[in-house]
C-alpha cells in the first residue's frame, strides 16, 4: 500500500461530567486527509481547505505525529500529505485530534499496522500537546478506538471502550464563535470543595453506569457538570437558552462539547434530535449569531480508510 484516504470524524470530549476522561466519536463531521509514501524522506502537507494552518511540519500538528511515528520506526520514511479539514479549529469539535488520528492511523495503514491502537494514541497526543496544551486523550481516544472510551490519565494512557448505547442521536449546534482550549482551561479553578468532586464522581459512576446497561434515563441524570460548565458556559452565548430549549422538546441531556463553543443533546430519537435542532436552530437566528447544525450518532469506528492503492 503506498497511498491511503482517510476520513476522520469530529467528537465530543469531557462529555460534561467526564472531564478530560470519556469521550464519545460522531459520524458528523469530518476532515478527509489523503496520504501517500514518497521516495525522498521527510514530511510534505499541503492544506486545501481556507483555516490558513501552518504547512510547515514542524509547525503543524499532523508533522509533529509523524515525526513521532517515523521515530519509533527509527528509519528514513517519506509521507506526503493533503488535508481537508471540515471540522473547524477552536470550535470543540475535537479538530485538532481529528487531524492527530487520522494522521497516524493512515501512517500506521501504510506502514503495514505495525502499531496497535494503544500505540497510535501515544503519537497523536504528542500532537495534541501542542494543540491543547496538555496530554488530553478524552478527544484522541475515541477518534482512533471509535464509540465511547474513558483514557486514564496514566503512562501510557490507560484507554477502556465503552459499549455504544442503542438509538442514541446527536443534535450539535457550533456557533460560529472560537473559545480556544487553551484559554477555557485558563478560567477553570484549580481546585475543587469535597462536596463538589463527590456529586461529579457520583455523575461519573452514574454515566458509565447508564452506557453499560444501555439505561438512557440515568445517562440523562448523569450529564451533569460541577467542575468546567459553570465556568465554562460563561464563555458562550445562549448556552442557558439551548440547554433549556433542548430539554423541553424532548433531549436526555448535554452540554459543552470539548471547550465549546459547540453544545450538543443527547436524544433517544432522530426526530427529538430534529426538534432540538430547531430549538438550537432558533435560540442563534434570535441571537444574530451565525451557527451550524448537525444531527448525527455516534461513531462506533473511528477513523475510516475508505480508499488505497
Amino acid at each position: 500500500m503506498k497511498k491511503v484516504t482517510v476520513h476522520a470524524f469530529a467528537g465530543v470530549g469531557n462529555l460534561v461530567c467526564g472531564f478530560d476522561v470519556i469521550g464519545m466519536a460522531l459520524h458528523a463531521p469530518y476532515d478527509v486527509i489523503d496520504m501517500e509514501l514518497t521516495e525522498e524522506p521527510g514530511i510534505r502537507i499541503k492544506h486545501t481547505d481556507a483555516f490558513g494552518l501552518p504547512e510547515n511540519p514542524g509547525e503543524n500538528i499532523i508533522g509533529i505525529c509523524l515525526q513521532a511515528m517515523t521515530k519509533a520506526v527509527n528509519k528514513p520514511i517519506g509521507f506526503k500529505v493533503t488535508v481537508q479539514k471540515n471540522i473547524k479549529p477552536g470550535s470543540g469539535l475535537g479538530s485538532s485530534s481529528a487531524s492527530c488520528a487520522g494522521a497516524v492511523v493512515a501512517a500506521n495503514a501504510l506502514l503495514d499496522n505495525r502499531f496497535s491502537k494503544n500505540e497510535l494514541v501515544e503519537f497523536a497526543l504528542a500532537g495534541e500537546i501542542v494543540a491543547s496544551g496538555g496530554k488530553h486523550a478524552d478527544n484522541i481516544a475515541p477518534a482512533i478506538f471509535g464509540g465511547i472510551t474513558i483514557a486514564r490519565p496514566t503512562d501510557p494512557v490507560d484507554i477502556i471502550s465503552l459499549p455504544v448505547p442503542s438509538d442514541l442521536f446527536v443534535a450539535i449546534v457550533h456557533p460560529q464563535i472560537e473559545v480556544k482550549t487553551a484559554d477555557a482551561r485558563k478560567i477553570l479553578p484549580t481546585e475543587i470543595s469535597m462536596k463538589t468532586g463527590v456529586n461529579q464522581w457520583a455523575n461519573v459512576a452514574g454515566l458509565v453506569a447508564g452506557i453499560y446497561t444501555d439505561d438512557k434515563n440515568l445517562i440523562g441524570r448523569s450529564l451533569q457538570d460541577h467542575v468546567a460548565e459553570p465556568y465554562r458556559s460563561k464563555l458562550i452565548p445562549g448556552y442557558d437558552a439551548v440547554i433549556k430549549k433542548s430539554m423541553e422538546a424532548g433531549a436526555l441531556g448535554g452540554g459543552i462539547s470539548g471547550s465549546g463553543p459547540t453544545m450538543f443533546m443527547l436524544c433517544e430519537t432522530e426526530a427529538i434530535a430534529a426538534a432540538v435542532e430547531t430549538c438550537m436552530q432558533e435560540v442563534y437566528q434570535e441571537l444574530k449569531i451565525d451557527f451550524k447544525t448537525y444531527v448525527t450518532s455516534i461513531n462506533p469506528e473511528g477513523v475510516k480508510i475508505v480508499s488505497s492503492e
